[in-house]
């Protein structure tokens, strides 16, 4: 068994070893360009490691977005900032009531925004059902404890009506996403169900402004 001074003396040595190596490292470089040379080319190499870092965590794990409108209101105003996690769905399915980001429709061409945020209410396979101001999901009324007090759901002027008569489905692979502020927010009453290929990812935290920092 390895006492506890072996294993000092054994991660001290490999400290020492890393000093060694950088030590090593910096005389090149000052040999091949000075003090002055090898004191930017760190600060080069320090930098450069960053962004690429930046880069990578905004490619595969984590976006901030920009909230341009009031469809989500009162969970996100105009002006927030909110983190996306972009691998949550590759590590488990949507879930109704996610708050998801997802890129625009291609029908829906009339704005400039790229992506759109809205929260998850259908699942596949599920019938939405829209009656007397409320949300049916599979002729059970959903509870919406997220929406602002006095707002009802209705689709009296959306191409998908979802009558009881005639329910909107969600197909396979797709979901039904809705904005918390039903009488502000284009939606699947809209624009139908979304493909979950189409999702960026989910939003779970609030980080500007900071007043309002909290998760979703």
């Amino acid at each position: 068994m390895t006492s506890p001074i072996d294993e000092f003396n054994e991660n001290l040595a490999v400290a020492i070893g890393e000093i060694g190596v950088r030590s090593s490292r910096r005389r090149r470089l000052e040999r091949l360009f000075g003090t002055t040379g090898a004191n930017i080319a760190e600060w080069i190499a320090v930098i450069g490691g960053a962004v690429l870092l930046a880069i990578i965590v905004k490619l595969f794990l984590l976006q901030a977005f920009y909230i341009p409108s009031l469809s989500m209101f009162p969970a996100l105003h105009v002006g927030d900032r909110v983190l996306v996690n972009k691998l949550s769905y590759k590590l488990q399915d949507v879930n109704r009531g996610d708050i998801i980001v997802f890129e625009r429709p291609a029908s829906e061409t009339s704005s400039e925004i790229p992506d759109l945020i809205k929260r998850v209410v259908g699942l596949p396979g599920e019938e939405v059902v829209i009656d007397g101001g409320h949300v049916f999901i599979d002729g059970t009324q959903l509870p919406e404890s997220y929406l602002p007090d006095g707002i009802t759901t209705t689709a009296d002027n959306a191409p998908n009506k979802c009558p009881r008569t005639a329910p909107c489905v969600v197909p396979g692979g797709q979901v039904w996403v809705m904005g918390d502020n039903r009488n502000d927010s284009k939606d699947s009453r809209y624009f139908g169900t979304i493909d979950q290929s189409s999702i960026v990812g989910r939003a779970f935290i609030r980080v500007w402004p900071l007043s309002r920092l909290g998760l979703l």
